[in-house]
């Protein structure tokens, strides 16, 4: 019996996968690219993605007033809106989640969870979780910092798109990805 996988591309098919996927992402000093993060396969061997901290890369994001846009570059360079990030403007809506729209669509997806603390999951608008970062126990017990972590993302997700949101994650939290 096979089990019927629904692909959710939202930059692309190629970056979706049929059965769950775990990444390692690594952080890079700012001295590298102005910082950013690599994002390897379970093994930590190969690069499957590269986030520089000055932009970049498959998905690059750009801010304006708490909303943060995701577009995806082709090979010439034009940009194309995939997605956008808006934080709660207000300080009465503190613990209200961040929203993430796709395309010009309503909500699809939100932030469940705190990023800066690498507890987090991207949740879609039927309360999937469609992707979860976590710190890396091993690593957790070694070092303090949560300069390593892993991203699991579940059969079917936009991996690209996952690392997009992470991407403006760390930078709206001021982790790595900073010029």
């Amino acid at each position: 019996m096979t089990a019927n996988t629904n692909t959710t591309p939202i930059v692309g098919k190629l970056y979706c996968s049929s059965s769950q996927t775990v990444h390692v992402v690594r952080k890079r000093p700012h001295v590298v690219n102005g910082g950013g993060f690599v994002v390897m396969d379970s093994s930590g061997q190969r690069v499957l993605f590269r986030v520089d901290g000055c932009g970049g890369g498959i998905v690059e994001a750009l801010s304006i007033y708490k909303k943060w846009k995701g577009y995806s570059l082709d090979y010439e360079g034009t940009r194309k809106l995939v997605f956008s990030l808006r934080e709660p403007n207000s300080c009465l809506f503190k613990n209200k989640a961040i929203r993430i729209f796709t395309r010009n669509r309503g909500c699809d997806f939100k932030i469940s969870g705190y990023f800066p603390d690498k507890c987090c999951s991207i949740v879609d608008s039927k309360g999937n979780e469609v992707a979860q970062v976590r710190v890396m126990k091993e690593v957790e017990e070694l070092v303090e910092n949560k300069d390593l972590y892993h991203v699991v993302v579940k059969p079917g997700m936009d991996q690209a798109f996952v690392f997009g949101v992470i991407a403006i994650l760390d930078h709206i939290y001021g982790e790595s990805t900073h010029c």
